[in-house]
This record gives C-alpha cells, structure tokens and sequence, in this order.
C-alpha cells in the first residue's frame, strides 16, 4: 500500500475573485461587530467590521491616487501595527500585488529584494530599516493613516490564479526566494477552518504573533475575518507573561502562536483559570509532545498543531474534531492530497520515511518563484510538489514527522537557510571556512551556531556586530565557536550533525 492520503477536492474557486473582498465578505452583513481588538494591560482599540472595511478600501484609493496600477509590486516595510494589514489588503483589493517582509531585515538584505523584485514603490515605517537611494516612491505610515479616511474604492475582480500577493521564504540556495500566490490562496485556506481551526464566527481568535508575520496575517486576521469573527492581537511591547490575562480579559475563544511562545507563557505560569479558552493552535515550528502536555496540565486545553510552508501555507494538522495521533502532525486536510515520496516523486510505502509533498493541483500552491522558474521546477516532481521535509505516513493517514532534508533551521517559527547566514558571514576577513547549524540548547529551546576557522579566533563581539550589519536578528547567530577545522565527509561536504556533536563536546552538554 503506497503512502497517498486523498482527502476529496475542495469546491472551486468562483470567479471573477478579489482575495480582500472575500475577506471582508461579511463586513456588509456585521458592520458593528468587532473585527479587530488590539490589547494591550492598560489600553484596548478596537475596529468594527464598517471601519475596517472602509479604511481598508481607503488605502485602495489612495495608492492608485498616487499613481501605482493594477499589476504593480510593492514593497511593504511596515512594523508591528494595524498600518500592516490594512495596507496589505488596502493594496490587494484594487489588484497590486503586496510584498509583506520582516520588519527585522536589514538595509543589506531589503536591497537584495528590490533588486529582485523591481517594484513599483516602498509601503515603509521610517522605524524600519530600508535602503536610501533607490529611486523608488515611498509612501509613509502618515500617509497610509490619512489613506483610510478616502472614499472606498471599488475591488479589482478578476481571474482567481492571477497573482495577490508575494512572500519571501529561504532557500535551500541559502538566497531567499519570492513565492508568489494568486487570490485563490485566500479561497483554499477554508480547508484549515474545520480541519485545524474548529473555527466559528462567534470565536474570538487571539493570535500571539506581531501584526508584520504572515502566520499571524493568516491565521490570526484574515481567516477570523472570512467568517466574521473577532481577531484578538496583542499591542506591541506585550510580553508573553501578561498574555493570559489578556486571553481572560477578552474572552479568547481560541489562543495561536509559535511553540515558543507557549513555552514563556509556561515559564511564568504554571497554572491558568481560561474559562472561554476552547483550544490552542501551534504552527511554525515543531511542538514536542512535553511542550503539549505541559500546556494541557496548565489549562485544561488541548494545542493542535499544523504542518505547512510559505508555498503551501498549512494542509496537514489536527483538529477538535480530529485530533492527531499521538506523535504525529495529524492528517492532510479536507480537499488534500499528499503521499510521502522518493527523491524522484515516487510514493514510498506506508510506514517507510520520505519527503512529504503535496499534490501540484492543490489550490493553495504557489503560482512559483518569482523570477525563478528552474527553482520552481526542481521542486516538482511529476504530480507532487516536494517540501524538502521528511516524514512517514500511517494506514490512517496521520504523518510522523521525520526531520529536515536539506539542512533547514527554525528561529522563533522562522526558516532560516543556513546557507544564507554562512554567505553573510564568511566576507569577514578573520573567517576562513564557516559552518551553521541549530542547536537543541535546552529543553524545546534551539538557537543558531555558527562554527568557524580562520587565522585566529575572531572577538564575538565584532563578529556580531559584523552580522547585525547583513543580517535579521532572527537569522543571526546567538553563539560563535572557533575550530581549528571543520568536520567533513569523504567527499569534503560539512558534515552539520557533527558540528552539533562538537558543541556538546565543547560546553559539556550545557
């Protein structure tokens, strides 16, 4: 028996489709419902469906007033604040086509993607690092304020694949790659609603994640929205400790974040009194079963947990209604198709580990990477598009995962090339040979190492002011180690596994 797991298709996309008018599909029918409550101990703000639907399409109107048209890309170096979304969407829904970036990217590496992208203008927090220079128009957070009050604009209908918006993921090239999506991307995430979610449009989902992070777009905003919920965020400044007083306060119905956010929400509180808390939603990283187990004895709540990526977003998880197997990330999604394959495509058999992949007609797949159509084809092979991670599937579906084929690090729910951060690093002159890996430090907790040789070992201090320079604090290294040489294999290739033995030789397992 082959390990394909065939969860029936999912209804078509209609069309014409507008990806912002399907979020903000119930805005006409709740316009005094609260939308969006942003929270914070001491101050709380809230939008109803009317003020965010208006101050949306507002944006709409302002950015062609100032001269962008349908088609054209723009950059958005936005922070954590509800300018983030709403221009988002604002750009969405009169058909341009957003570039959501981190706020933490540095000027070095956003140059990078202008040059790849070549937009047609820069959505930008002066707080946030951007290049100088580039010639592009800049619209500033005051003016997208003064945006909002513009009369609405009409929604850009048209075909469901053309393309909405684009996100940056890292390769395993260690360049990170433009992934772009059509507006049917919205239309397919109705498949995580009842197979992760458990989602209502009575719910009151809190995301812990900061306006600027697609998860927390996602998840936290525009899939409430589509079903006329209430999206809870955080204020920005709000720690992880004060999050289930916040959670109390505001009746969150549903709590999302990254493992590593329950992990200092547990440091501080062992015990939690959530009475409206059905349920929590864990994606970004893997959750280990003690993580899981401490949140249930914490509260009395289970965690679901979602397997996905940026081209993909997420089409594997447990659900309330059926919760994954123990040890396993749950099973593909209503309307999903995935089998766990050989590096060629062919569907290995049940029980045997391969790369997981999901089928090539899936409708919430990337359209490709933008301007890379060699990278876009090496990742498909034959009906299946392969994620590079390994897993195995059972008789029922449910798929263990199995680790990282090809090297790839998580900081903080972020993946991280370690490819990228070692061609960042090895231009300082005291490096001669360099090798990043991540590193299980304690329990659940894992940082970025980099491993290094050269004439002399390099002051730490230098050297990361040497990577605050070129790259974003998630992607920089929290520990430098210097070696007389690096571990490689017979045919010279680093040998990453053995760094990490090296470490815990080194710090005695510390």
């Amino acid at each position: 028996m082959k390990a394909i797991f065939d969860q029936g298709h999912h209804a078509p996309c209609p069309a014409p489709f507008n990806l912002a008018a399907h979020v903000l599909g119930r805005a006409d029918q709740l316009p005094e419902k609260t939308a969006l409550t942003i929270m914070s101990p001491s101050v709380t703000s809230d939008w109803s469906y009317r003020e965010l639907q208006a101050a949306v399409l507002g944006t709409g109107t302002g950015l062609l007033r100032a001269g962008f048209e349908p088609g054209d890309i723009l950059l958005m170096r936005l922070g954590n604040t509800v300018d983030f979304p709403l221009a988002y969407l604002g750009a969405i829904s009169v058909g341009l086509v957003p570039v959501p970036t981190a706020a933490q990217l540095t000027a070095h590496e956003v140059t990078k993607m202008v040059l790849g992208l070549s937009p047609a203008g820069i959505l930008r927090d002066p707080h946030v690092s951007c290049p100088d220079g580039t010639g592009l128009p800049v619209i500033d957070t005051a003016s997208l304020s003064q945006m909002r009050d513009l009369p609405a604009a009409e929604f850009a209908m048209g075909h469901p694949e053309r393309p909405a918006y684009i996100i940056y993921t890292s390769g395993t090239s260690g360049v990170p790659r433009a992934v772009q999506h059509a507006h049917h991307a919205i239309w397919a995430r109705r498949m995580m609603h009842d197979g992760w979610y458990g989602l209502r449009p009575q719910d009151r989902l809190m995301h812990a994640g900061a306006f600027n992070w697609t998860y927390t777009l996602g998840t936290g905003l525009m899939d409430p929205w589509t079903v006329g919920a209430t999206a809870l965020i955080p204020a920005e400044g709000v720690s992880p400790d004060a999050l289930p007083d916040l959670m109390r306060r505001h009746d969150a119905t549903i709590f999302a974040a990254a493992p590593g956010v329950y992990r200092k929400v547990l440091a501080a509180h062992s015990r939690m009194e959530l009475p409206a808390l059905r349920h929590g939603l864990a994606a970004g990283e893997k959750l280990s079963d003690t993580l899981r187990a401490d949140w249930v004895a914490a509260t009395g709540t289970e965690i679901f947990e979602a397997y996905g990526m940026s081209e993909c977003s997420t089409f594997i998880s447990g659900s309330p209604f059926e919760p994954a197997h123990p040890g396993t990330l749950g099973r593909p999604q209503m309307g999903r198709r995935v089998a766990i394959v050989t590096p060629d495509g062919e569907p290995v058999d049940i029980g045997e580990e391969g790369t997981i992949a999901v089928s090539r007609d899936d409708p919430g797949l990337m359209l490709g990477y933008l301007g890379a159509p060699e990278d876009t084809a090496e990742r498909m092979r034959g009906e299946w598009f392969l994620t590079g991670d390994q897993g195995a599937m059972d008789r029922d579906g449910h798929i263990t995962y199995m680790g990282r084929a090809d090297d790839m690090m998580n900081a903080g729910g972020f993946r991280v090339s370690p490819l990228e951060v070692e061609a960042a690093l090895s231009t300082h002159t005291g490096i001669a040979q360099i090798g990043v890996t991540d590193i299980e430090v304690k329990r659940d907790v894992r940082i970025i190492v980099a491993f290094y040789t050269g004439p002399a070992e390099v002051d730490e201090a230098e050297l990361r002011a040497f990577a605050s320079e070129r790259l974003a604090r998630y992607k920089q290294p929290r520990a430098y180690v210097y070696l007389e040489t690096l571990p490689t294999g017979a045919n010279g290739k680093l040998l990453r596994r053995a760094l990490r033995e090296q470490y815990t030789q080194i710090t005695g397992g510390r």
